[in-house]
């Protein structure tokens, strides 16, 4: 394996002695996904990092939302690629989740950058679902730079022509490749892509006991999600994974702060 000479992560990614907390779709046990009510619960938590969706509507907005259509986590139903930002904005995306979430929309990747603008601690973890073109990136890369968060941004996807477009859009912006399929082929893609962090799932990690080992020594750092059980914490703390992507950031967090389970990640 090629080691990997390109940017480093961000410091919000790296915190000393312990690994990064990132809350998927924020803190997504505690209020519905992809929303800034779930954001803020993870940065409230405690979380080192918050990750969320990113699709392109229509009209060419971009958007923070995990799937395809808006039927699982919204009152409406169709496409998002198909539906335009003023048709979304209409949806209420936070009573599936409870009623006291009423009203909740889909927000703008502006929005959550405006939010994490004044939350100068706060990482980002951007997941680019399905295959953006370089000029589609660039649209997000422009939204990026005008909040003033580049330095403790980091971008990833499933999608490798995807990570590289992000590399030809933004090449000094942390990339990183999620892996759930054939691993020896995702670490291919690694080199070819020079990603700074490959993200396997917790059960790749379980399954590979030397998984995280060869990634490091590659030069590379390792994200794992989805992990919200603490035995399966004390199995990624033992891998010395970097990051533990959960739905319950405030509960990880918690959890890392007994002083028996602080151990340092291992370093590429």
């Amino acid at each position: 394996m090629t080691p990997v000479t390109a940017r480093p992560l961000p410091a919000a990614f790296l915190p000393a002695g312990r690994p990064c907390v990132v809350g998927h779709r924020g803190a997504s046990a505690a209020a519905p996904e992809n929303t800034l009510a779930a954001f803020d619960a993870a940065w409230r938590a405690g979380a080192d990092v918050i990750e969320l969706d990113l699709q392109l509507t229509a009209d060419g907005i971009v958007v923070v939302i995990h799937d395809d259509t808006v039927d699982a986590t919204t009152d409406g139903s169709g496409a998002v690629g198909l539906l335009t930002f003023a048709a979304l904005r209409t949806l209420d995306a936070g009573s599936w989740f409870s009623p006291a979430f009423a009203g909740q929309p889909i927000p703008r990747l502006d929005e959550v950058l405006r939010y994490a603008t004044s939350r100068p601690g706060l990482g980002l973890l951007l997941e680019y679902k399905g295959t953006w073109t370089p000029e589609e990136v660039a649209l997000t890369v422009a939204s990026i730079d005008a909040a003033g968060v580049r330095h403790r941004t980091v971008a990833q996807s499933f999608t490798p022509p995807t990570v590289a477009a992000l590399r030809e859009a933004a090449p000094d912006l942390p990339r990183g490749l999620l892996v759930d399929g054939d691993l020896r082929e995702a670490l291919d893609l690694a080199d070819d892509l020079g990603v700074v962090t490959v993200n396997p799932s917790t059960e790749a990690v379980r399954a590979e006991p030397g998984l995280v080992r060869r990634l490091h020594d590659g030069g590379r750092r390792v994200m794992v999600w989805t992990e919200n059980d603490p035995a399966g914490w004390t199995d990624l703390v033992d891998a010395r994974v970097d990051a533990i992507i959960t739905d319950r950031p405030e509960h990880l967090r918690g959890w890392l702060a007994d002083s028996r389970r602080r151990v340092s990640p291992r370093s590429p």
